[in-house]
């Protein structure tokens, strides 16, 4: 498993990579939500309100599910910070 953090403005990202998924989670003042993809990079990216939480919603692109991540984090998309890794998630 990989990690990799970020940090910007009270919110912290943070990347993973298991057996079966890519996570990439956010947390802000105890709000947390959370990008998922599978392990080989080809499916819809799921957002969740946790890193293990149940699937709020599909979206085809990253930046689209980073706009749902900012609404559930109450931020702009723009303040949300990203790991190195995770940049290429939804290609």
């Amino acid at each position: 498993m990989t990690a990799d953090t970020a940090t910007s403005d009270g919110i912290t990202a943070r990347y993973e990579e298991t057996e079966t998924e890519r996570v990439l989670s956010f947390e802000r003042d105890g709000a947390t939500a959370a990008v998922a993809q599978n392990v080989d990079g080809y499916a819809m990216l799921k957002v969740r309100p946790t890193a293990g939480g149940d699937e709020l919603e599909r979206y085809y692109g990253f930046d689209m599910a980073l706009d749902h991540v900012a609404e559930l984090l109450g931020v702009a998309v723009h303040d949300l910070p990203i790991p190195e890794a995770a940049e290429d998630l939804g290609m």
